[in-house]
């Protein structure tokens, strides 16, 4: 018996089947690029999904899709899919990463529950709009991207409270706040019903079953953000628990049995279960680095060898924030670049200088997190950014902390998997403890005086160039 976890991330889609012991048996994944047709927005086609998933189906071994007997859903957080009454997507899919409504946020004034970006569904359903009438006139589902490729599998119009608190339309539990709708003259009507995320969210259709080669009729969970998802997939069950996760961005999840204080910079969402968390969600991890190794000509492989070839440059820092920031400067308009560079410095040592920014932006993330009087010491790590040791020692240095890797390739995936197997009834709420996978203590933090010092120098160089790209700035 098997259980499907469909993970419908920013630049890939990936698939993980777990046994009935919550075992991963096997893995396929499927790239694809984010659209930029004018500056600022980022968009994918929903076609570019259904491919993704077709091809990563026909990955995986004809024994395991035979086995399947439930899916579950791993999505990306906020973005929007408009479709039609069927489903049938009316333009592409507007993802987190976009900035096309950056000036439209005064409709969201401080203090609100959650810090707002302009990608989230709601700044982005406001410039539609505003906008594109003939969108408008077109829509009936404002959809999660999740929650539609739920519905292209023959799956109920439904979300969860994990995707829906992270709209800016909806209070931080995740209920559709109909004033705010009023407010933006959003149609009620376009915004799904909630289901718990492990709820079966209908069953898969003969023409999807045919598409993937599974069979027709099994149970598809309603699924979860993949932050949470994540989070659940890699065993965090009791208040405290905290996971890294890296990939394009970052994110830092502390696992909260009630709902946590707001605190400026971080966000409160509900979990894939019952429980709460508070996260800081970086932006620039993996997609400054992946930048920057572009624009130095490196393989990955000798990306990694020449930075973590010699120490550190003294004097030279990386401000990742090639896309805004959202934790915990809440500036989308943030820039970055190297300071401090001589000519003396190589590829290397500016290779260097950007994992050290990028670790530097999610230490940032994590102070404000510690600042708001949760003790972090020991963080579970996954992510397919974070797998090379030495880098892994750099993130355990500048974070402070202890990293234990959860010994899972896709734990956003595994998450999903398991929430179909909760929602085919394979599986039940006092299963769960049991179903955590093994960690490995994989690095931990040394006395590092020079690098304190270099992230004092980080962040006095992020405080005066901020005035250079304030918040209320257009974007690029």
């Amino acid at each position: 018996m098997r259980f499907l976890g469909i993970d419908l991330g920013t630049g890939s889609l990936k698939l993980s089947t777990v046994d009935e012991a919550g075992r991963e048996r096997a893995t396929a994944s499927v790239a694809y690029a984010i659209a930029t047709p004018h500056p600022g927005w980022a968009e994918t086609s929903v076609d570019t999904w259904w491919r993704a998933l077709c091809d990563a189906a026909a990955k995986l071994p004809a024994a395991e899709r035979d086995d399947v007997r439930a899916i579950g859903f791993s999505g990306q957080m906020h973005g929007v899919v408009l479709t039609d009454g069927h489903g049938r997507a009316v333009r592409p899919a507007m993802l987190w990463p976009d900035t096309r409504a950056l000036s439209l946020l005064d409709a969201w004034p401080d203090p609100q529950p959650n810090p707002v970006a302009p990608g989230m569904a709601g700044p982005l359903l406001r410039w539609i709009m505003l906008n594109e009438p003939h969108t408008v006139d077109a829509t009936r589902w404002a959809l999660q991207p999740k929650d539609w490729l739920r519905v292209a599998l023959g799956g109920a119009f439904v979300t969860d409270p994990s995707d829906a608190c992270a709209t800016a339309l909806a209070d931080p539990a995740g209920v559709w706040d109909h004033a705010m709708l009023d407010r933006l003259g959003v149609p009620h009507a376009w915004f799904a019903p909630l289901a718990p995320s492990y709820a079966s969210g209908g069953v898969l259709s003969d023409e999807a079953a045919r598409a993937l080669g599974l069979r027709a009729g099994i149970t598809l969970a309603t699924g979860a953000a993949d932050t949470p998802c994540a989070a659940f997939g890699s065993g965090l069950a009791n208040d405290g628990d905290a996971l890294l996760t890296t990939g394009s961005g970052g994110q830092i999840v502390v696992l909260a049995t009630g709902e946590p204080a707001a605190a400026r910079g971080l966000h409160r969402y509900r979990a894939a279960t019952d429980h709460w968390y508070r996260m800081a969600a970086m932006q620039n991890v993996g997609v400054a680095l992946e930048a920057v190794r572009g624009w130095l000509s490196y393989a990955w492989t000798d990306a990694y060898r020449d930075a973590f070839a010699d120490d550190a440059a003294p004097g030279l820092t990386f401000l990742p924030y090639l896309t805004g920031e959202r934790s915990p400067w809440l500036n989308p308009s943030a820039r970055g670049g190297w300071l401090g560079l001589a000519l003396g410095h190589s590829r290397g040592t500016m290779m260097r200088a950007a994992f050290e920014g990028g670790a530097f932006s999610l230490r940032a993330g994590l102070d404000a997190i510690r600042r708001s009087g949760v003790e972090v010491t020991t963080l579970r790590l996954a992510g397919g950014g974070s797998v090379d040791a030495r880098w892994r020692q750099m993130l355990a240095d500048a974070l402070d902390v202890e990293l234990h890797a959860v010994d899972c390739p896709d734990a956003a995936g595994r998450g999903a998997a398991i929430l179909g197997g909760l929602a085919g009834g394979h599986w039940h709420a006092s299963d769960l403890a049991s179903l955590a996978p093994a960690t490995t203590r994989v690095a931990g933090p040394r006395d590092d005086r020079a690098l304190a010092a270099r992230y004092a120098r980080f962040l006095d160089l992020y405080a005066r160039v901020e005035d250079w790209f304030p918040a209320s700035a257009a974007p690029d």
